[in-house]
């Protein structure tokens, strides 16, 4: 999906298309003040100088998604909302609505389904599909049901998508970024040199910086240098599985399949403080936030339908760094006040002499609610494990 985020923001506020946006920072009350300024007035007919600018926002917020008029300022994802604000001061803000980006997460993927059924979930705004099986999904190499398919999100939706379709997944996911917004780029294994190599080793999905920078101290800069590099070389500074990953990737070969269905390994929630929190100064507002991440977790747990054997916590101090703590359950759980608990526990193993930047709760060890027999049929723990959990569980109290 095109800036998905700040998409469904311009159905709420078409008077701000063409204009930089950026999605970000606190929690939702804009909408409100908006309203409580105009009075009766509808959202979409608020003047635009009335919304608030990047210029005056204050705090560690990041930025989870920019229209394209804010990205010709360098302004994008994942970069913190006080450096975007030298960028693009004149940016509006505006907070993510997470109810309103799951009702149109859900539908523009059932629309999909609709039309090419063997399709994988990628995230609240990404999926791969496969046309191989679909009735026409070879015409014009796929080009002709990929405008059906951004035809059909948009009627639904008013939403954009851009499309990429290639052999494989890796191919189609760069694909897809070559002609957006509302774009469709087609790849064939003959364009592999021209069309992929040119580009940046970070245009593979699973390049990350570190890598990246790594393999710029080789001289490595493009796909096809990447490509042309003896794969022992490769080996020799990544490791076998990551280096001979990097060949294949470089090469174009991905044998995964598109897959319809996946469990998900943990689900999580975390907040960035506008302001560092220390435990004892700040103990009743860490505890409100504490308490309200392990309600959210379970509140996810619960709307998906899963129970969690294991809790754990994250905390990111002052100074950057991070400690992660987390223990296993008796029996699964999706219960708040039970996540609260084990997660007090856990906070009980971690220093908390420094103040905080970040605070989160996780769970994991995930089954499919019903299911939780299945699992234990499964697992073999021994007794002095279990007595020793049991003790922890009673013998808990609350940090913060």
């Amino acid at each position: 999906m095109d800036a998905f985020f700040a998409s469904v923001e311009l159905l709420r506020y078409p008077q701000l298309k063409g204009l930089p946006v950026v999605i970000g920072g606190g929690r939702r009350r804009v909408d409100e003040e908006l309203l409580a300024a105009q009075g009766e007035r509808a959202l979409r007919f608020i003047p635009v100088a009335d919304f608030p600018l990047l210029k005056d926002y204050v705090g560690r917020g990041v930025i989870t998604t920019a229209t394209y008029a804010a990205r010709q300022f360098g302004v994008g994802s994942a970069m913190g909302m006080m450096k975007a604000a030298k960028l693009c001061p004149q940016a509006i803000v505006l907070p993510v609505d997470f109810d309103e980006i799951r009702k149109y997460s859900r539908l523009f993927k059932s629309t999909i389904a609709e039309i090419a059924p063997l399709m994988q979930d990628r995230g609240v705004d990404e999926v791969y599909i496969d046309f191989t099986d679909v009735p026409g999904g070879q015409r014009e190499g796929g080009r002709v049901l990929a405008r059906l398919i951004q035809k059909s999100i948009f009627d639904k939706t008013g939403l954009t998508c851009s499309v990429g379709v290639a052999p494989n997944k890796l191919l189609a996911k760069m694909a897809s970024e070559f002609n957006k917004p509302n774009g469709i780029s087609i790849v064939h294994e003959g364009d592999l040199q021209t069309s992929i190599w040119p580009l940046a080793c970070r245009k593979i999905n699973g390049i990350g910086p570190k890598a990246d920078e790594k393999l710029a101290r080789l001289h490595i800069h493009t796909i096809g240098e990447l490509a042309a590099l003896d794969p022992a070389v490769l080996i020799a500074h990544f490791g076998k599985a990551t280096g001979a990953w990097m060949h294949e990737a470089a090469w174009g070969r991905d044998d995964r399949p598109v897959v319809t269905e996946s469990e998900p390994v943990s689900m999580s929630r975390e907040t960035t403080f506008d302001r560092d929190l220390h435990a004892v100064r700040d103990k009743a507002e860490l505890g409100a936030i504490f308490t309200r991440l392990c309600e959210q977790v379970a509140a996810d747990l619960q709307r998906k339908g899963y129970l969690a054997k294991t809790i754990g916590i994250k905390l990111r101090y002052d100074d950057f760094k991070s400690a992660t703590r987390d223990q296993t359950l008796e029996q699964f759980t999706a219960d708040a006040k039970t996540i609260r608990k084990i997660a007090g526990l856990c906070l009980k193993r971690v220093p908390l002499d420094k103040r905080l930047r970040l605070l989160g709760v996780r769970a994991a060890t995930l089954v499919k609610a019903g299911e939780e027999s299945i699992y234990e049929q499964n697992r073999h723990v021994s007794q002095s494990g279990r007595s020793h959990a049991a003790t922890e569980i009673i013998a808990t109290d609350q940090l913060f």
